[in-house]
């Protein structure tokens, strides 16, 4: 038969235990909830930098989500002392010989339902900023199309870099048998004086065979001709693709109707090249 001191020596063995395992887990936890709120108050600066990409409207400092981190910071030191206190609490009980009771789990519950909100908060305000972002992405192009048609200038962003951009434009040029009468390299000749500028590059180019008959209705227009197109980078780091209007330069010059397809061309060329 078993020793009944051996017995209730070994019972209170498995319930110190077990009040370790659960001290354990609830530190572990603690230290969890503390280290992703430190996540998610950071998060607001990588949410920042993401707003400082997008042309337009100054960024907005994201102090929702550095509240939330400190909220998950805090419920993570609270769930530590607590479990320090339910342990030593638990300990001077088995000291003085009395059972470990069960208890029912409100502390645990308050904590999921309290993450579960802060997470929900979160949620929706990651999805809220994405939208912003979308939006105003959407408007600072809008913005740029609509600063450059007041003086003729139509620009389009480029999915390439500059120099990639430039050499798809010139493969399209050679393809099609256009003349190209000149590179200027900008920014090149920025950097051989001491002066930086992003890359800009001016691509001039045409047919005598379009570019005479425009002339020869407008002499003025030789001032626009041969066709040029710019492709520059802004200061985010996005390349755009600009070329004077076919409508503003007809306008500009009074140039006949019938003679506006020579010049048109140069709008299918840059959309191409920003591909």
């Amino acid at each position: 038969m078993n020793n009944p001191i051996e017995s209730e020596q070994s019972a209170e063995r498995r319930d110190r235990l077990a009040a370790e395992r659960t001290f354990l887990a609830w530190v572990r936890t603690g230290v969890a909830l503390m280290g992703f709120g430190f996540v998610v108050a950071r998060f607001g600066l990588f949410l920042q930098e993401l707003r400082l990409n997008v042309r337009g409207p100054a960024p907005q400092p994201q102090g929702i989500t550095r509240w939330f981190g400190t909220a998950l910071i805090i419920v993570g030191i609270v769930a530590i002392v607590h479990s320090v206190r339910n342990y030593t609490r638990q300990l001077r009980e088995l000291d003085r010989g009395e059972p470990m009771l069960p208890r029912t789990p409100t502390w645990a519950v308050s904590i999921a339902l309290l993450l579960a909100l802060l997470g929900l908060a979160l949620a929706i305000n990651l999805v809220l900023v994405q939208s912003s972002l979308i939006s105003d992405s959407g408007k600072s192009e809008e913005a740029v199309m609509a600063s450059t048609a007041g003086n003729g200038l139509v620009s389009k962003p480029s999915n390439h870099s500059v120099d990639q951009t430039l050499a798809k434009l010139e493969g399209i040029l050679a393809a099609k048998g256009v003349t190209i009468f000149a590179l200027i390299d900008h920014s090149g000749e920025a950097e051989k004086v001491g002066m930086h500028m992003r890359p800009t590059k001016l691509l001039i180019f045409g047919n005598p065979k379009a570019g005479t008959p425009l002339m020869l209705a407008a002499p003025g227009s030789a001032i626009d001709l041969p066709l040029k197109i710019l492709i520059w980078e802004d200061a985010q780091g996005k390349v755009w693709v600009t070329h004077n209007s076919p409508a503003y330069l007809q306008q500009r010059h009074n140039l006949p109707a019938e003679l506006l397809a020579n010049i048109a061309v140069v709008e299918t060329l840059a959309a191409k090249a920003a591909e």
